[in-house]
């Protein structure tokens, strides 16, 4: 785990302002800690992901972070609620069709403070 020096070093050099945002209100709570630290990390690291991906790795029910972008190939089955730093306007279409829902990743620090329910998908 990087020390939150660390990771203020490494938001000094981010030019997306809803990305400082978001590493910032991550900062502020330790249960998010771990999210602040993969959010500050080289934009090599963040994942684009499918519909059909997530449909596979979730369960009904599930709140799933995605730190990159969720992209349109594919389609949800399952109602899951997705948490990222971006989404395709194609996917956003295809949502509903499985009564899912879509927050930013800074929309779900503010709501869920504790941390809780949360999955992770790379």
């Amino acid at each position: 785990m990087q020390s939150r020096t660390k990771i203020k070093t490494h938001l000094r050099k981010k030019t997306s302002i809803e990305l400082k945002q978001t590493i910032a209100e991550a900062l502020k709570n330790p249960s998010w800690q771990k999210f602040a630290q993969i959010l500050a990390a080289s934009t090599k690291k963040q994942s684009a992901l499918n519909l059909f991906q997530i449909d596979k790795q979730t369960t009904p029910g599930d709140t799933v972070i995605i730190v990159g972008k969720v992209l349109s190939k594919g389609e949800l089955t399952k109602q899951v609620s997705i948490a990222a730093l971006s989404i395709s306007q194609e996917a956003l279409k295809k949502l509903p069709h499985s009564k899912s829902k879509f927050k930013t990743i800074l929309e779900e620090i503010k709501s869920n403070k504790k941390c809780e329910g949360i999955k992770l998908l790379k």
